[in-house]
């Protein structure tokens, strides 16, 4: 099982066993709320930047959290905080982009599986049992030696790795959806193949896609920042939060807050994607 899958499954268990009352949850409002955060800092990042996260400072290197620097300040002078936001903007791209890719390409397996016949379903399902053979942090690696690092090829590596997640989870939602009443009502009336895909197949499975591309974000942004972190990524001084972690890990015993609050931000992140992902989930399941 895949990491998406297996936190595919630790939701569905959740939502089964949340009960049914209208009031948002404090855990969600708190994930909209950093959300929120994080869109503010991707679209408007001058109105939460301190400083200019690329000035250099050799005389303020190294200064601990403080009033007149939140987060601290790194062997140049430069202001943790206003880095982290800056970092922010390439941070959620790489993460949404990868996952974006993964779900397309997952997307197109999973039709063609469902849709493509006993031996077109055979061939996708070898090949998807291929990639899962390596670790999805392994396979983007593997892409990484044969395509050259660097933030593009990190991101497109991880969008391919979580492609097979989204393949085996979408082939089943699309059989399932495949055997409702109104897909054999279609059928019935002559409808083409094409059409009952397009008009009433995708569009009942858009928002499990969208509830699966939320929890994929996540994992996106951790696996692009192990990457950078390992120099395979964006490289300092990039201001992305992977390359930050990267940049701190030699001053980890003497200037920590270099690399905790790059750190905050990836598991913050991950934390409120995955809980807006479970509030999509509980939604639909409502609704249906």
């Amino acid at each position: 099982m895949s990491d998406l899958e297996l936190q595919q499954a630790t939701v569905d268990a959740a939502v089964a066993e949340t009960p049914r009352t209208g009031r948002p949850r404090v855990g969600t409002v708190l994930a909209i709320m950093f959300v929120a955060f994080l869109l503010v800092a991707t679209c408007l990042p001058w109105l939460l930047e301190t400083y200019d996260p690329n000035a250099i400072a050799p005389a303020d290197a190294f200064q601990p959290p403080s009033g007149a620097h939140w987060f601290g300040t790194d062997e140049s002078g430069r202001d943790i905080y206003s880095r982290v936001v800056a970092g922010t903007a390439t941070s959620l791209a790489i993460g949404v982009t990868a996952t974006a890719i993964g779900l397309a390409l997952g997307l197109v397996l999973g039709v063609a599986a469902s849709f493509g016949g006993r031996a077109v379903d055979f061939g996708v399902g070898r090949l998807v049992e291929v990639l899962f053979a390596f670790p999805g942090l392994l396979l983007a690696l593997l892409v990484i030696v044969v395509a050259g690092p660097g933030p593009v090829t990190a991101t497109i590596a991880v969008g391919l790795s979580t492609a097979p997640g989204y393949a085996r989870i979408i082939r089943g939602q699309l059989i399932a959806i495949r055997s409702a009443p109104f897909v054999e009502a279609a059928t019935v009336l002559g409808r083409s193949r094409a059409r009952i895909l397009g008009a009433n197949i995708l569009p009942n499975a858009l928002l499990p896609l969208v509830v699966l591309a939320t929890l994929g974000i996540g994992q996106a942004i951790v696996w692009a920042a192990a990457l950078s972190y390992l120099g395979l990524g964006a490289e300092p001084p990039a201001a992305e939060w992977g390359a930050m972690l990267s940049a701190g890990r030699t001053y980890l015993s003497t200037a920590w807050w270099m690399t905790v609050f790059p750190g905050l931000m990836i598991v913050g992140t991950t934390i409120a994607t995955t809980v807006l992902g479970r509030a999509l989930a509980r939604r639909e399941r409502r609704a249906s």
